[in-house]
């Protein structure tokens, strides 16, 4: 889990973090003020099967596709995309379409992102359900 970028509201990404954590993922969080590079080579480093995202800023659209690039550079093909945060509807289907496979809007629940997670992860890795 990432906080990338200067948005340093990281009260969500930390419940999103602890409820992964608490359906049985280990999570890392990269903490407030990570760059696109940093987040990537950390989950690089920790061989994360998935990276989360929250985008409170309005630089998503920079951001995400900066993070998807990276992971094509790094061959991490295989790695889960998705964020989270104040991500304008109209938005979505362009985060899309560089590799963000699920964004989370606001009042999301908990359970939704972690079944999301679960479910999502073997599917990306193609492990059979």
């Amino acid at each position: 889990m990432a906080k990338a970028g200067l948005d340093g509201h990281d009260r969500g990404v930390k419940v999103v973090a602890r409820a992964l954590r608490d359906a049985g993922m280990e999570v890392i969080y990269t903490g407030v003020h990570q760059t696109p590079e940093q987040v990537v080579e950390t989950a690089l480093q920790e061989d994360a099967d998935a990276i989360g995202v929250s985008l409170l800023s309005g630089a998503h659209n920079y951001i995400f596709p900066r993070i998807a690039e990276l992971m094509k550079e790094k061959g991490m093909d295989d790695v889960l995309l998705f964020g989270g945060g104040i991500i304008p509807e109209a938005d979505v289907a362009g985060l899309a379409k560089v590799g963000v496979e699920r964004v989370f809007q606001p009042g999301a629940s908990l359970e939704e992102i972690t079944t999301y997670v679960k479910e999502a992860v073997p599917r990306r890795r193609g492990v059979p359900s």
